[in-house]
């Protein structure tokens, strides 16, 4: 009874053996064995590879294994596509997919933390700070200016002006116009620190610099124009920083001397004067008081300067 059960159970391995035999063989079989030529072809090659290793296998074993074959029988299928495969694929694959999903979910964090620190926030820090300027940097800073300004004068055109940049400034900034808001402060800084200067105008004389410059323009090339090298000397004996407009160019510099536009007899008189010892003895070309903006000039010197020669 035991023999009778037992042998369907060996001639199902046994086919399954011949099945996996005949496949590794396959290739061979369709590349080179006509069609009509294979199933005996298969028959006698599995009859001499079982013979080969001492195993009696009946021929009709070797012909259901051949049909096997061709049935595809024993071969593994899997399932067509569904969502509960794509779920049970996603689940078996979760230890690969899942470092590259958290690689990726780490890149993207440190993507939106850099954005934020070095974008978001730089930009949000000056728009706060911008804001702050319009609303109460700059107009604090303008009406302190202003009554600086008046605290040093008597002079209703110099009141006028400051008035002037005082409302500019302050409409510019209401208006979010920062430029124009900032110019305002700044002329009104100019005007109050040029009304408090006390300085001289005293010629350059020292050894190894030049005290005179002539000039020839280009929109006047028959007449030569004259200038003396001055620097403002400040209470203290030191040379003061002052912005000077080139009426060569238009443009302003701030520079601690300058070359100041004379007539030819002053330039002569002073020329003569060095020559003598090297030295310019009288020196002094104009004086700056506290509380106005015009210097006091000695007479020959005349409007317009120069920043290089």
């Amino acid at each position: 009874m035991a023999d009778k059960t037992q042998a369907p159970l060996d001639d199902l391995m046994m086919a399954m053996d011949v099945v996996d035999t005949l496949r590794h063989e396959r290739a061979v079989v369709e590349k080179e064995i006509a069609a009509d030529d294979r199933d005996a072809y298969m028959l006698n090659r599995l009859r001499q590879i079982y013979k080969s290793q001492g195993i009696d296998v009946p021929d009709h074993i070797l012909k259901a294994g051949v049909e096997d074959l061709k049935a595809d029988r024993f071969v593994y299928k899997p399932k067509g596509s569904g969502f509960s495969r794509m779920l049970a694929t996603v689940y078996v694959t979760r230890a690969t997919w899942s470092k590259w999903a958290g690689g990726a979910l780490a890149a993207l964090v440190l993507a939106v933390l850099a954005w934020q620190f070095l974008v978001v926030a730089p930009r949000e820090r000056a728009a706060i700070a911008l804001q702050q300027e319009l609303t109460e940097t700059i107009p604090q800073s303008i009406t302190s200016l202003s009554e600086r300004v008046k605290s040093l004068t008597n002079d209703p055109e110099i009141f006028a002006e400051a008035d002037r940049l005082a409302t500019t400034g302050k409409l510019a900034a209401e208006d979010g116009n920062i430029e124009t808001a900032r110019k305002a402060a700044d002329d009104l800084r100019d005007i109050a620190t040029a009304l408090n200067q006390v300085f001289e105008v005293r010629i350059v004389s020292r050894p190894g610099t030049m005290t005179g410059v002539e000039r020839v323009p280009d929109v006047n090339r028959t007449q030569a124009n004259y200038y003396i090298v001055v620097e403002a000397i400040g209470p203290d004996g030191n040379a003061l920083t002052r912005k000077i407009v080139s009426e060569e160019n238009n443009e302003t510099q701030e520079v601690s001397s300058w070359a100041q536009r004379v007539t030819p007899a002053l330039y002569r008189k002073v020329r003569d004067d060095k020559v003598q010892d090297g030295i310019v003895q009288d020196s002094l070309l104009g004086t700056k008081k506290q509380g106005v903006l015009d210097i006091e000039w000695a007479r020959g010197v005349k409007d317009g300067a120069i920043t290089k020669w």
